[in-house]
This record gives structure tokens, sequence and C-alpha cells, in this order.
């Protein structure tokens, strides 16, 4: 199984301004940064050894995902991800994964068929395990590798940014042992109608799944996990 690449990852790759984009957003996702906190282009270029220029871009790039606002004159201060945000992700998501696994149907590799049953496999045995690291990457990978294999570029872009974007909060869900085990099946579930290019199904399937990880996240309470972040 290779290492799923994609989205800004390929940003990654060829550009500076790109780097230094990632770096800025990881920083902000993983609460590095509070709300509100003023992000000084001088400070962040020298801690991260390059000129000011590619800075100043990748503040714009986040001005425009909403993580950051820039004021004339005064600065660029973060925005964050509120409660609000993440529901409104998971809502989101719910209806685009439901696309998206249709979109595989008629997509889908056999290679990818197989990286993504080769995933579900390694997941079931470390949930078996309780290693809960694995458990979560191996949750990243299958719907990374699945966004690549519903053949749009597009999707595959949106839909990585908000995966990523809900990271931490995904993280915490997943260390029930419940949840992971239903979360693992529900997987299952959804290739095996990928696999048998029952569109319908897959789409139904992969939007249920989203809506019952937001159930779980608000059962659990989403004020409460966005405190963990």
């Amino acid at each position: 199984m290779d290492r799923y690449t994609g989205g800004k990852e390929e940003l990654d790759k060829y550009s500076l301004r790109g780097k230094v984009f990632n770096k800025i957003r990881e920083d902000i996702l993983e609460g590095h940064y509070r709300e509100k906190d003023e992000l000084k282009e001088a400070a962040i270029s020298k801690e991260l050894g390059v000129s000011r220029t590619p800075v100043r871009e990748a503040l714009r790039q986040l001005e425009l995902e909403g993580l950051v606002s820039i004021i004339p004159n005064r600065g660029a201060y973060v925005n964050g991800i509120t409660a609000k945000d993440i529901y409104d992700i998971y809502v989101i998501r719910s209806y685009l994964e439901g696309l998206c696994a249709k979109w595989a149907c008629g997509h889908i590799s056999k290679e990818q068929a197989d990286d993504l049953e080769e995933i579900i496999y390694l997941s079931e045995f470390h949930i078996q395990k309780e290693h809960w690291e694995q458990i979560f990457e191996l949750d990243n990978h299958f719907h990374l590798y699945l966004y690549k294999a519903c053949g749009s570029r597009i999707l595959e872009h949106i839909l990585s940014d908000y995966h990523h974007y809900v990271e931490r909060v995904r993280k915490n869900t997943l260390s029930s042992m419940e949840r992971a085990k239903t979360a693992s099946a529900e997987h299952k579930a959804i290739l095996e109608a990928v696999i048998n290019k029952d569109e319908e199904r897959a789409e139904r399937l992969a939007n249920e799944h989203i809506f019952q990880s937001l159930a779980n996240i608000e059962h659990q309470g989403l004020d409460k996990l966005m405190g963990k972040i």
C-alpha cells in the first residue's frame, strides 16, 4: 500500500509557499495559536527560515480559507475553528462523502480497492490490540484513499481540506472502542458497495457514516471536545 499523496501534499513538493501555508495552517488547527492571536510575518519568517514573501502569500491563502483575517495597516489575526464550524463541516461532509462514494463506484481501480481492503483489515487488527494511533491513521487513510478513488480532483481537494480541519475532534472520538469498531464496520460496508458498483447504496452508507460520526460527537459534547483542542 503506497503512502497517500494528493491535495496540499502535492503543493509541498513544488512550492515554498505551499510548505509555509501548510505549516501555519497546521499550527492553527493544532491549537498552537489562539483565536485573535496576531500572526507576525517577521517572526514566522524567522522561525521557518524563509523570506517574508511566502509567509505573506500563505497568510492571504489562509484568509481565503477563513482561518485568518487580515486587517489593513494592522496585520493578520487568527480566526481558528469554532464549534459551529465543526458542526457545519460534518453536515457538508456527509453529502460530499456520499457523492464521493457514488463516483468511486465508476472510477475505483483494482489497486485502489485492494489498498482500501488492506486498510480495513489492518484497522480490524489494531482495534483488537487497542493501538489507538494506528487506528486513527488507518481511519485517515481510508477516507483519503476513497477521495482519490472518486476520480475528481476538485472533490478530493475539498474533502481532504474538510477532513483535515476536524482532525483533532476525530481523533478524540475514535478513542472510543465502540466507535472505532462501528466506524471500521461502516467503512467495510461502504467499500463493498463501491466494489459492487452499487451507487445508491454507496452514497447512502457514506452519508450515514458521517452523520453517525457527528451523532457520536454530539453525544460526547462538541463544546467539551473543542475544549480538548
